[in-house]
C-alpha cells in the first residue's frame, strides 16, 4: 500500500460484519447492467482512496480506511491512499492521476468530490469511481455512490441523550448541513424529542469540516446555555470533545468510535462499516458492472452499529432502553424521520 501524504498512525479494529449477501442488502436501484466481466482476480486490482482528512481521524476517513484495510488483508489488492485532501482542486488532480494509471476503483470519500467525479468519470469509461455520502451516480455507468442512514444511529443516541441529561439542554454541532452529517443531526434531535418532548435541543453548523476551533467555540457556547450533553459530526469534532472532556460533559460520537479521546465522557458512538459496500463494488467490477448503482448502510444491514463505551458508567437500564430503540428501528416499528 502507498500513502501519498505524510503517514499517520491508525487505530486497528476488526470489522465483524459478514460480507456475504452484500450485493443484495446494500444495493440501491441499478441504472447500468453488467458488461463483459473482467478476468482479473481481486488480488490484482488497484484501489485508491482520496479522503479529506487523516486515516486516523476517528471519524469519516478512518471508517472507510479501516474497511479497505480489512478487505486488502483478505484479498491482497494494491491500495493507494491520498489523505488530507481537503482542497477539492488538489483532490481532483490526484483522482485524475489515479484514473490515468488504470486503477480499477477510485473512492472519492467526501460529498465535496461529487462535481469532480461527474466531470472525470466520462473521460475514463473503463475506470470505476465511487463517491459519498450520496445516492447519485449522475446516470453514469462507471460511477458508484454510497450513503449512510446516519439518522438511525443519531435517533438512538439522541433518545439516550435526553434520558441522560439533567438540565434537559442538549447541543448538536454539525460541519455543513449536507450528507450524513445533516442526517445524523436531524435524527439525533428527533430521538431526543421522542424521549423528552420538553428537552431543548440546540443545533448549529460551523461551516467547516476541518476546523476544530469552530467546534470548540460552539461547544463552549452551549455549555454557557447549560447543555450537559453534546454531539457532533466530522473530523473537526475533536475540538468539541476537548471541551466536553474538560467540563465532564457527556458526548455522543458518530462515523467512528471516539472513546479514546474522552474515555469518561463518551457514552457511545455510531460506527460505520463500509466493508460490505466496498466488497459489493469490487464484486460488481469483476462481473463487468463498473457502476450505475448506490449502496446504503444502516443499522439493519450492519453497516452501522452503536458501540457503547464500556468505560462510561451507563446504567444497564438505560442501555437496555437504547437497545430497544435499535431493535425497533431494525424491525420497522420505529420510523426515523428522514
Amino acid at each position: 500500500m502507498s500513502i501519498r501524504s505524510k503517514p499517520k498512525r491508525s487505530l486497528s479494529w476488526l470489522l465483524a460484519t459478514a460480507i456475504a449477501g452484500a450485493l443484495v442488502l446494500f444495493a440501491g436501484p441499478a441504472s447500468a447492467k453488467p458488461t463483459s466481466p473482467t478476468a482479473l482476480p481481486l488480488s490484482q486490482f488497484k484501489v485508491a482512496l482520496v479522503a479529506p482528512s487523516a486515516t486516523n481521524d476517528l471519524a469519516f476517513t478512518q471508517s472507510m480506511y479501516s474497511s479497505l484495510k480489512t478487505l486488502q488483508a483478505k484479498y491482497g489488492f494494491k491500495l493507494s491512499v491520498s489523505e488530507n485532501q481537503f482542497v477539492v482542486a488538489n483532490a481532483a488532480d490526484i483522482i485524475r492521476q489515479y484514473a490515468s494509471e488504470g486503477y480499477n476503483l477510485i473512492i472519492a470519500h467526501g460529498s465535496q468530490y461529487g462535481g469532480t467525479i461527474e466531470q472525470l468519470a466520462p473521460k475514463f469509461p473503463n475506470v470505476s469511481f465511487a463517491w459519498g455520502t450520496a445516492s447519485s451516480t449522475y446516470g453514469l455507468k462507471n460511477v458508484y455512490a454510497y450513503q449512510a442512514a446516519s439518522n438511525q444511529g443519531g435517533y438512538v443516541q439522541g433518545y439516550l441523550a435526553a434520558l441522560l441529561s439533567k438540565t434537559k439542554v442538549i447541543g448538536e454541532i454539525g460541519p455543513i448541513a449536507t450528507g450524513d452529517a445533516k442526517l445524523y443531526v436531524d435524527g439525533f434531535k428527533a430521538g431526543a424529542l421522542a424521549a423528552d418532548p420538553e428537552a431543548t435541543v440546540h443545533v448549529s453548523y460551523t461551516g467547516s469540516f476541518s476546523d476544530p476551533s469552530l467546534m470548540s467555540k460552539q461547544a463552549t457556547e452551549y455549555l454557557a446555555e447549560k447543555a450537559d450533553v453534546l454531539t457532533g459530526s466530522s473530523q473537526s469534532v475533536v475540538g468539541a470533545i476537548t471541551v466536553a472532556k474538560a467540563n465532564n460533559v457527556a458526548w455522543f460520537g458518530t462515523q467512528w468510535t471516539q472513546a479514546s479521546l474522552a474515555p469518561k465522557q463518551v457514552v457511545s458512538s455510531q460506527v460505520y462499516n463500509w466493508t460490505p459496500t466496498v466488497y459489493a463494488m469490487l464484486a460488481g467490477i469483476q462481473a463487468g458492472q463498473l457502476g450505475g448503482t448506490y449502496y446504503t448502510i444502516s443499522l439493519k444491514n450492519g453497516g452501522e452499529k452503536i458501540q457503547f463505551n464500556p468505560a462510561y458508567k451507563l446504567s444497564a437500564s438505560l442501555q437496555a432502553k437504547a437497545e430497544k430503540v435499535i431493535k425497533g428501528i431494525e424491525n420497522g416499528t420505529i420510523k426515523v424521520p428522514q
